[in-house]
Order: C-alpha cells, then sequence, then structure tokens
C-alpha cells in the first residue's frame, strides 16, 4: 500500500531558543485563536515538555500536544520549501523583506500550491541571530516603534496569525510548471550548503581566519535567497564534484 504524505494546509510557526515556558505557552494560545495549530519548539531553554507552557496554553493545549521537538534549526525546518524569519531590526543580509500582511499573503499562496511553509521566531532576549535568519529565504520585518523595537514573543505569533487568518479568506491559488521536479526542502538545501562549504574550507577560501564566520553566514544566506528546485540542488552538487576532481588532476 502506497503512503499518502499530506502537506498541512497552514505554515508551520517555529519557536528557536524560547527561554520561558509561559512565552510558549501563550504563543501557543496566539496560534490557536487563529487555527494555526502546527507549531515546532527549537531547543527551548527550560526543557520540554513544560508545565508553564501548559498553565498558560489555557485551551490551546492541542497545540502544544503536537508541537514537534528539534535539537537545532535545521533539524526542524529540513521539510519545508520556503521560511520566514521575524525581525524588528535591520540585519546586515540581502534578503527579500515583507511587511507580516505581505508575507502571510505569500504564505498562503505557496501553500496553496502545495508547498510547506515555516515562520521563525527568535528567543526573548534578542531575537534571531544572524545564523539564523541566513538560513531564512525571507524576512518579515515587523513595523514597531524604533526607539522601542522589542516585542514579546507572543505578541509577534499573534501580530503574524493575525495577518494569515486575513490573507486566506481570499487567496487565489497558482501553479508552477515544476518540469518533473520539485522545490528542494531546505534539508536539501543544508546539505548541499554544507557541501561547499566543507569542499571550499579545504581549498583555503575562507581566509582570513577572522572573517571566516562573516563569509560562511553570507554563503548560507546566498543559498537560501535562491528558490531551489531538487534538479538545481542535484546539479550544483555535481558542479562542485567536478571542480574538485578537476582541481586534483591539476595538482
Amino acid at each position: 500500500m502506497t503512503e499518502t504524505i499530506t502537506t498541512p494546509t497552514t505554515p508551520a510557526f517555529v519557536l528557536v531558543r524560547p527561554q520561558m515556558g509561559e512565552n510558549i505557552g501563550a504563543s501557543a494560545r496566539a496560534m490557536w485563536n487563529f487555527g494555526l495549530e502546527h507549531m515546532r519548539v527549537v531547543a527551548p531553554r527550560d526543557g520540554w515538555p513544560n508545565q508553564a507552557a501548559v498553565a498558560l496554553a489555557s485551551g490551546a493545549g492541542r497545540v502544544l500536544d503536537n508541537a514537534q521537538l528539534s535539537d537545532d534549526l535545521p533539524g526542524s525546518v529540513g521539510d519545508c520549501s520556503f521560511v520566514f524569519a521575524t525581525t524588528a531590526r535591520p540585519r546586515d543580509l540581502t534578503k527579500p523583506v515583507f511587511s507580516p500582511e505581505e508575507a502571510m499573503r505569500v504564505a498562503a499562496q505557496r501553500i496553496a500550491a502545495g508547498e510547506r511553509i515555516a515562520v521563525l521566531f527568535g528567543p526573548e532576549r534578542a531575537g534571531l541571530e544572524n545564523d539564523d535568519i541566513a538560513r531564512a529565504n525571507a524576512i518579515i520585518s515587523v513595523p514597531v516603534n524604533p526607539a522601542f523595537p522589542s516585542l514579546n514573543l507572543a505578541q509577534c505569533v499573534l501580530l503574524v496569525g493575525y495577518e494569515w487568518m486575513r490573507a486566506t479568506h481570499d487567496v487565489t491559488p497558482h501553479t508552477v510548471d515544476m518540469s518533473g521536479t520539485q522545490w528542494a526542502d531546505h534539508i536539501e538545501v543544508e546539505h548541499l550548503a554544507t557541501h561547499y562549504e566543507d569542499r571550499l574550507e579545504e581549498m583555503g577560501f575562507f581566509f582570513p581566519a577572522h572573517k571566516s564566520h562573516s563569509m560562511r553566514v553570507n554563503l548560507r544566506n546566498f543559498w537560501s535567497r535562491m528558490p531551489m528546485t531538487r534538479a538545481d540542488v542535484q546539479m550544483l552538487h555535481g558542479m562542485m564534484r567536478q571542480m574538485v576532481r578537476w582541481k586534483t588532476r591539476g595538482d
């Protein structure tokens, strides 16, 4: 018997390294207010399951019961083809930037076309790190008071959830001729990025040493900014393998 794989009809809301169980519970309530139940939790500071989260969820326990726990961000979004990262402050990364309203309209269209979508929310203290955002395809910029850009985790979840509800009231599905392939999942792009980093490290590309980390972040950002199919990923793997063969022959 062939197993049927269903695609979620709502985006996954990914809480990255949340610090307080209370905020996880409040986020679950905010999600369920707008019919969102696909929560993913990455490396929560106070462990999982979390009784403080359960206490604050109050009626939205099903969101916590079904939440997916991951040790790291790549493991959490590996099955997604497009990832948004929420931030309230400018970043030194070249990314498409959407308002919450625009982002959820795009998310609704992509989900209607059969894609898996995720939205990243950062830790309460400082939000997402550049390493996290480099793995996202686009940024959701929350318009807040520039003199006080701090936004509570559950408030941010509520804001994006509200825009999701608005966007899904009138969505026109669109199709893309995939020519026999599929959109690459994030885990496939992650493997591609690792392949290139490893080979470039062997070639001495990441020089000087004090710039190595920023170069790697920019390279990750480059990969995630491009919409890639599985055929694209396979071709880029093959290109790097061939370049390594040529270098070996030249040596």
